[in-house]
């Protein structure tokens, strides 16, 4: 019936490699206060909310030293590896900023109208709009805008942004969470020290903040090593985004499911598209599908563009030029997937690297940032008290929030779609309709990449012509992503794997980073390839945005050097 992934582990050691104790001496370390990994809304919250804090107790702050609030983040500037396709709830921007009124946040304005709708081939079917798609009230975003206003506004209050910039390595001392280490720069692709090579340092702090967004590299090394993962797997969605020029201005935010997919349980396929108004003149459009599904010949980029092929979409960006596009994974596993404590000696876990996201509702960016300010003013308290190890306040702010009940609500939700979608559906909607109790218990979670894929048909996915629909490598130009050819190899998997793994990420990568060889390829061209042949992988690195599938679906996505990767601007 298929392979699972799984059955081919990546080359990866997390604890031997990803945590240990600092290694410079003590004289070379960068001593902060408080160290952020990630200037996403989860780090950046924490960190303005800590300052905000801090300003209150100044001898506090003094006791910090020079830097109390340090922000590490890999990409150009704080937004670059953003996306998302956030429909923001404004409840966190109004408890981190409340004198400022709605009108000046960095959104397009609060959403009027939703539509949701059914799709066929030809036809879309305007359904009533179920309670999780109604947005009403909720602010029209881009992340990557937020983020960079989040960090202009985490500077000026006083926070030491650190930008092209990998944390590699959790600093471990005695039990004890003391930093991280950033990772070196200028090294070849075999490793090797080239003429621009910079190491990287330690960064001692007095408290750690993992809020690296999803597939955290640090936070899932961190989860093993404490061991404080839950006993339900996380599982993923990827994203692909794009935004577009448009000549008519959007008046809704629009829902669909059905097609593409392909909607009998034996594919697993789960997931939908939006499409909101930026403005008067820009939409953003995309489609998210769950990584369990089970066919190598579907690819979330491809869906994408066969979507706007469609009557209903065609229509609405006739005239239209796309100027952006993007892919990232969601954490999707819900309330069971998150860690069963989100704090270890010196650490918290904050934002999606905790699962902090809502799936029936695609909301996570007001969770983030809720979590960012309950562990700056957890971490505060530890301060006052003098001893950083205990921060179980966190957890305790956490499981008292809105946090926990809007996640409790939809703990079982994701879950039964791997029954199919018409079954799923109807599970899940007398679930939403008794406010999750019934069906109740608890639903488990599933690892994606246990999930078998097969070889199915071939897929009569689009050409691209430029205009309308688009390849992959075009796409990943447009994300601005500037890493160099020549940089090393962040990416693990095993190279020699059945002919259904290497299909499938082959199709599955919306940046064209996996690809067959030659003949393996003609072979699929011309008759096909029997299941269970063994094939070599062939890997572009450089292509990568970063988006982590490859890690839901049997492979590792490692850190790449600080400042690579996209830069993208409206995603």
């Amino acid at each position: 019936m298929g392979v699972a992934p799984a059955e081919f582990p990546p080359p990866v050691k997390s604890y031997e490699e990803f945590v240990g104790p600092p290694t410079d001496p003590e004289d070379e370390r960068i001593e902060v206060g408080v160290v952020i990994v990630g200037g996403g809304p989860a780090g950046l919250a924490c960190a303005i909310r800590l300052m905000q804090l801090l300003e209150e107790a100044p001898a506090i702050a003094e006791s910090l030293g020079e830097v109390p609030v340090a922000v590490i983040e890999k990409g150009k500037s704080t937004g670059s590896h953003l996306l998302s396709g956030a429909m923001m709830h404004p409840s966190a921007m109004k408890r981190l900023f409340p004198e400022l009124p709605e009108e000046e946040w960095p959104t397009y304005g609060p959403v009027d109208r939703d539509a949701v709708y059914l799709l066929s081939p030809r036809t879309a079917l305007r359904l009533p709009t179920p309670p999780p798609f109604r947005n009403h009230g909720n602010h029209v975003t881009s992340v990557a805008q937020l983020g960079r206003w989040l960090g202009q506004k985490a500077e000026e209050a006083g926070v030491y942004v650190l930008t092209e910039s990998a944390a590699t390595k959790l600093l471990v001392e005695d039990g004890v969470v003391k930093g991280i280490r950033t990772g070196d720069k200028g090294r070849g692709r075999d490793g090797e020290e080239l003429s621009n090579f910079e190491p990287g340092s330690d960064v001692v702090a007095r408290a750690t903040v993992l809020a690296e967004g999803t597939q955290g590299h640090l936070t899932g090394a961190a989860l093993g090593y404490f061991d404080i993962a839950s006993e339900d797997p996380q599982q993923w969605e990827l994203g692909v985004k794009e935004i577009w020029e448009v000549q008519q201005p959007l008046d809704r935010v629009i829902h669909t499911m059905g097609w593409p997919l392909k909607l009998s349980a034996r594919y697993r396929e789960f997931g939908g598209s939006f499409m909101y108004p930026m403005g008067k003149d820009k939409v953003s459009l995309g489609f998210v599908a769950g990584l369990d599904y089970r066919d190598a010949n579907f690819s979330v980029h491809d869906t994408l563009q066969l979507l706007k092929t469609h009557p209903f979409f065609r229509k609405l960006l006739e005239g239209g030029k796309r100027v952006g596009w993007g892919a990232k994974t969601i954490p999707s596993g819900g309330y069971w997937a998150m860690p069963k404590q989100l704090w270890a000696p010196g650490m918290v876990i904050a934002g999606d690297a905790a699962g902090m996201v809502n799936v029936p509702k695609l909301k996570g960016v007001h969770l983030a940032m809720h979590a960012g300010m309950y562990a700056a003013e957890a971490i505060f308290e530890a301060l006052k008290r003098g001893d950083t190890r205990d921060l179980s306040g966190y957890e305790d702010k956490v499981r008292a929030s809105t946090i926990e009940k809007d996640l409790y609500r939809s703990r079982n939700m994701r879950q039964p779609f791997s029954k199919g979608f018409f079954v799923g559906g109807a599970i899940v909607n007398v679930m939403e309709a008794t406010g999750g109790r019934i069906p109740g218990g608890r639903w488990h979670t599933h690892d994606d990449s246990a999930i078998d894929v097969f070889q199915g048909k071939r897929r009569d996915y689009p050409k691209p012509d430029g205009k309308l629909t688009f390849d992959k490598l075009s796409s990943v130009f447009a994300t601005g992503n500037a890493t160099r050819d020549d940089a090393p190899n962040h990416i693990r998997v095993q190279r020699n794997v059945p002919i259904e793994v290497a299909l499938m990420w082959k199709n599955m990568c919306p940046a064209q980073v996996y690809e067959l060889p030659e003949d393996v390829q003609e072979r699929l061209d011309n008759g096909g390839v029997p299941d269970g042949t063994l094939v070599e992988v062939q890997i572009t690195p450089s292509n990568c945005v970063q988006c982590g599938a490859i890690t839901a679906k049997g492979g590792r996505l490692t850190p790449p050097e600080g400042g690579d990767g996209p830069n993208y601007q409206q995603t």
